[in-house]
C-alpha cells in the first residue's frame, strides 16, 4: 500500500537528510520538523501559558509595554527565573521584547494580546491544571475506570447516579467555566443563525445564561427558558436578575436524565452541551427535545464536531482525551449527530457554516407541523 511505502520513506534518516537539502522539498521538510516538535513540547508551551495567566503578566502589559525590571519584581521570583519565563513566552508570542524609555521593557506579543481578549480562554488555561495532573500518566488514565480522574470529580454531574441531586455548592466552579466557553461561542452562534423569528426560546444546560442572554440581545421579543440542574438554575435566575431580564427569562431547574423539558418552545439549544454526554442519554435528550417543541418548532446543536476540515485536532484529540477523562461523553461527527435527530424525529437536518468551525458548528433540525 501508498501508506506503508510512505511511511518507511519517512522513517528513513537518509531521507529526512535528503528532503531537508533537497530545494524543492526543503520548506516542507522543516515545516514538518516544526510541527513535530510542537508535539513533543506541546505541554511546555501551555504551562509557559499558565505560569504567565498566574503570575498576571499579560494582564500587566494590558494598558502597553512594562520596563523589565519592573515587571520581574511583580513577578517575586529571581530574576534569572523570571528572565527564562519572559523569554520562553516570546519565543510562542505571548510577549513581545522592546524598549520603553530607553530601557529594555516587555509588551504584549500578537497571541498574548488575542488570549487577554479571550477571557473564556484564560479560564480554560487555568482549568486545564486539572486535566493535565490527570494526564501526568495518559495510559494509567486511561486503563482506569471512568468516572475516577480529578477532573471527573470537577464535572459532578457527569458521574451522579442522579445529577439532580447534585448541590449547589458543587457546581459552582463549573458553573463558572461553562459561562466563560459558552461566551466564546455565542456571538459566532447568533450570526450563524438568526434567532429574531423565534418567539419562545429553551436553552437545555443553559449554565447561568451566557448564551441566552446573548441571544436576548439578538432578539428583543422572545421569551427565554432556560432548563438545567437546581443548583445552577438559581445561578442563572441571579444573572437574569442583575441584567434586568426578568420579565422575559426564567430558569428552571430539573434533571433531562429523568424530567420532562419544559413544553411549547418553538426553539430548543444546545450549546456545548450533548458532547458532555454518552449516547444513551444524548439520544434521550433529543427526544424530549422533541415532544418539548411546538410543532414546527426547530432544535439548534452547537458544538465542536469531530471530523471537522481544519479543526481535527480539536475534536478528537482534545475533546476525545478531555471527556474520557471527565468520565463522560465523546466528541462526535457531524453525521453521527444526523443520525441521533432522525432516530429522535427530526427532519431537514443541516449544517450551518461558522466563521471558527475550530471553536464551535451549528446544525439545526425540524420538528414537522
Amino acid at each position: 500500500m501508498w501508506r506503508d511505502w510512505r511511511n518507511r520513506l519517512l522513517m528513513s534518516p537518509r531521507f529526512q537528510r535528503a528532503a531537508a537539502a533537497f530545494p524543492f522539498t526543503r520548506a516542507r521538510a522543516r515545516r514538518e520538523a516544526r510541527e513535530l516538535f510542537d508535539i513533543v513540547a506541546g505541554f511546555t508551551y501551555s504551562q509557559i501559558a499558565l505560569a504567565c495567566v498566574r503570575l498576571g503578566v499579560l494582564e500587566r502589559l494590558r494598558a502597553g509595554a512594562v520596563v523589565e525590571h519592573s515587571l520581574m519584581a511583580s513577578m517575586e521570583m529571581p530574576e534569572a527565573a523570571a528572565r527564562t519565563l519572559l523569554r520562553a513566552a516570546a519565543a510562542i508570542e505571548l510577549l513581545d521584547a522592546c524598549e520603553s524609555k530607553g530601557q529594555s521593557a516587555w509588551a504584549l506579543g500578537r497571541r498574548g494580546a488575542a488570549l487577554l481578549g479571550n477571557p473564556g480562554v484564560l479560564s480554560m488555561i487555568e482549568h486545564h491544571a486539572v486535566l493535565y495532573a490527570d494526564l501526568v500518566d495518559p495510559v494509567a488514565m486511561l486503563k482506569a475506570p471512568r468516572g475516577s480522574t480529578a477532573l471527573s470529580r470537577y464535572w459532578p454531574y457527569a458521574n451522579a447516579s442522579v445529577p439532580g441531586q447534585v448541590a449547589g455548592e458543587f457546581t459552582r466552579d463549573y458553573t463558572r467555566l461553562m459561562a466563560a466557553s459558552q461566551g466564546l461561542v455565542a456571538e459566532e452562534i447568533l450570526d450563524a443563525y438568526d434567532v429574531s423569528k423565534h418567539r419562545r426560546v429553551l436553552d437545555v444546560g443553559g449554565g447561568d445564561g451566557t448564551f441566552l442572554r446573548a441571544l436576548g440581545q439578538r432578539s428583543n421579543s422572545a421569551e427565554l427558558i432556560l432548563f438545567d440542574l437546581p443548583g445552577v438554575a438559581e445561578a442563572a435566575r441571579r444573572r437574569f436578575a442583575e441584567s434586568g431580564m426578568t420579565d422575559r427569562a426564567r430558569a428552571i431547574g430539573g434533571d433531562f436524565s429523568r424530567d420532562p423539558l419544559p413544553p411549547g418552545a418553538d426553539l430548543v439549544t444546545f450549546v456545548r452541551v450533548l458532547h458532555d454526554h454518552d449516547d444513551p442519554l444524548v439520544n434521550t435528550v433529543l427526544r424530549a427535545a422533541f415532544q418539548a417543541l411546538a410543532p414546527g418548532g426547530r432544535v439548534l446543536v452547537a458544538e465542536p464536531l469531530a471530523g471537522t476540515t481544519g479543526a481535527e485536532r480539536m475534536g478528537d484529540a482534545y475533546f476525545g482525551i478531555y471527556l474520557w477523562a471527565m468520565g463522560s461523553g465523546r466528541p462526535r461527527s457531524a453525521d453521527e449527530l444526523t443520525e441521533m435527530l432522525k432516530k429522535a424525529g427530526f427532519s431537514r437536518i443541516r449544517r450551518l457554516p461558522t466563521r471558527i468551525p475550530l471553536q464551535t458548528s451549528v446544525l439545526v433540525a425540524d420538528k414537522a407541523r
